[in-house]
């Protein structure tokens, strides 16, 4: 499978939009701030089980999810940091760092764009990368298209959180390193080695650019 899911498929996912969004951009630029990138947001990972692993992969993924469950079950944190995130997406984001003791367990990072939005979770396991479980959001219209600009357009459709496309990706690591992918819009066949090879290369530096982040003042 050729491309790569991430950051990329909301960079991309606005770009193909982009013609379509910016028509209506100067007559309905009013609305835009009416409506706040946080009014809605992907719900985040809590107290759930993973998906069921493939009975091959059974035990190498019995720990990662065992340590997903356990940190998710987490309901008193010692330390939670946020960071904004500039310049990655249309509008902005934010990171959230979550501490037990000293120790660092659990990264969230939310990208926010006109025509979609994404979350990204990011897991640990004795300090390193365990889980990465990635959703993106396409939204039916851009945010800021509401009641009426749809009726100004003649169209059937405002914007509505709930009619979005969405994609989840399941990422697996085995002593920090990308071993196995889960999509839900692939066809079932089996990533190629070099694909995830370049999937962990890049999910590693975004990694270590939220860590950057953490340690910005």
């Amino acid at each position: 499978m050729k491309g790569r899911y991430g950051l990329g498929i909301l960079i991309l996912l606005v770009f193909i939009n982009f013609g379509y969004a910016k028509s209506f951009n100067d007559e309905f630029s009013g609305h835009a701030g009416k409506i706040k990138k946080d009014t809605v947001k992907i719900k985040a990972a809590s107290h759930e089980d993973d998906i069921a692993a493939n009975e091959y992969l059974k035990d190498r993924l019995k720990p990662i999810q065992t340590n997903f469950k356990r940190i998710n079950s987490i309901t008193k944190w010692t330390s939670i940091q946020k960071k904004s995130i500039e310049g990655e997406s249309a509008e902005g984001g934010e990171a959230t760092f979550f501490f037990k003791g000293k120790h660092l367990k659990k990264v969230l990072a939310r990208h926010y764009g006109e025509m979609g939005q994404a979350l990204i979770e990011y897991y640990l396991l004795n300090g390193q990368l365990s889980f990465v479980f990635q959703k993106d959001y396409k939204y039916n219209r851009p945010m800021f298209y509401d009641v009426k600009a749809m009726k100004e357009n003649n169209d059937t459709e405002a914007f509505d959180f709930k009619k979005s496309e969405i994609m989840e990706t399941r990422n697996y690591f085995e002593k920090g390193h990308l071993f196995h992918i889960v999509n839900s819009q692939d066809c079932g066949a089996p990533f190629s080695g070099e694909y995830i090879a370049e999937e962990d290369k890049s999910m590693q530096e975004d990694f270590k650019r939220l860590m950057k982040l953490l340690k910005e003042k």
